[in-house]
C-alpha cells in the first residue's frame, strides 16, 4: 500500500469515529477518558495540532465542533451529565 492510499484510508477511519462518537451522545468523556485513556476533547485537540503541523490554523472552537458536530458548549449543555 502507498502511502497516499494509506493517509486515505486513516482519514477516512478517522472520520468513522467521530462520527460513531456523535452518536454516541450517551457517553460521556470522563467514561472515555477512565476506560481508554482519551475523549472527544483529545481527538479535536489532536486535529487542530495535526492541522497546524501543515501550517493550517484552527481554532479550538472549531476543532471541537468538528468532533462534536455542533458548538462544544451546546453539546455540553444537551448532553453531558
Amino acid at each position: 500500500m502507498n502511502d497516499e492510499t494509506k493517509q486515505q484510508i486513516q482519514s477516512s477511519a478517522f472520520e468513522r469515529l467521530i462520527q460513531h462518537l456523535r452518536e454516541r451522545k450517551d457517553v460521556q468523556n470522563i467514561d472515555m477518558m477512565n476506560l481508554a485513556g482519551f475523549c472527544r476533547n483529545c481527538l479535536s485537540r489532536w486535529y487542530r495540532e495535526e492541522a497546524q503541523k501543515k501550517g493550517i490554523e484552527i481554532s479550538d472552537q472549531d476543532s471541537r465542533k468538528h468532533v462534536y458536530g455542533m458548538p462544544y458548549d451546546e453539546w455540553k449543555r444537551k448532553f453531558q451529565k
